[in-house]
């Protein structure tokens, strides 16, 4: 039986440091990215980029042609979250900011890291640009989560300040941008007043299903969380208590 053969292990800085220089650096590049409204041109390297993530892997399965290249255009994704995922891609390590939320593209470690970001951070995040940015299913994600430090009084108002965003970008209604995400919302935490004021604002300015106030009506009204569907009643990290709150007897898990 053959002897295994002795494995030597670098340093991991100057390896690290190596390769944080590549990060959109036009010296051997063989890709090029247009990213974000402003059309940031960022440069990169298909083999990296392919054998590190299954979204550019089939992004860039297929071989470039003859002559320069024509650049990738992500136009949809902040050019400074874009650098953060490369960063991590390269380095295996990336620095976030309370500015900017990184966009995962399926990269597991990198997304549990920014949600965990958000949730500590969830009221700073909620007023930057990089939050009226995200994808809707990004913002999903987000909305599922009991770690928000944030009320849901806030939370609503933020979900619709982004589906005005995506309705302005998309040329489409609010209320159907809004649609993958609101349900998530969980309106039978708000207060008898703050839900007759929500319920106003909606016949005014169309967001939420109807059938959805009417549930959290329900939750006040028979003074019980376990008659809506899923998880509305569940109260988050951030949530502020109110009165009712007491019959819902669901405390935060």
């Amino acid at each position: 039986m053959e002897t295994p053969g002795l494995i030597v292990h670098g340093e991991a800085a100057p390896f690290s440091t190596a390769l944080r220089s590549l990060v959109n650096n036009p010296l051997y590049s063989d890709v090029r990215f247009v990213v974000g409204q402003e059309r940031q041109e960022v440069f990169a390297h298909r083999c990296l980029l392919a054998c590190r993530c299954n979204f550019f892997q089939r992004l860039l399965g297929s071989e470039p042609g003859p002559g320069v290249p024509s650049p990738v255009v992500l136009s949809t994704v902040p050019a400074e979250a874009f650098l953060a995922v490369l960063e991590f891609l390269y380095t295996n390590s990336a620095k976030l900011h309370r500015h900017s939320i990184a966009v995962s593209f399926s990269l597991g470690p990198l997304q549990e890291r920014c949600v965990a970001f958000i949730e500590a951070h969830s009221q700073e995040t909620l007023r930057t640009r990089g939050f009226l940015e995200l994808s809707a299913p990004a913002l999903l994600l987000l909305l599922r989560s009991d770690k928000l430090c944030v009320d849901e009084a806030e939370l609503v108002l933020a979900a619709r300040s982004w589906a005005r965003v995506g309705a302005a970008v998309l040329e489409r209604p609010a209320a159907e941008v809004a649609a993958p995400v609101v349900r998530e919302l969980r309106l039978a935490l708000l207060a008898p007043a703050e839900l007759s004021a929500l319920e106003e604002q909606n016949r005014r300015e169309p967001l939420i299903p109807v059938e959805q106030i009417v549930e959290a009506w329900k939750c006040h009204a028979l003074r019980r969380g376990d008659v809506a569907r899923g998880a509305p009643c569940r109260r988050r990290r951030g949530t502020l208590p109110r009165e009712h709150h007491r019959f819902l007897d669901l405390p935060f898990k």
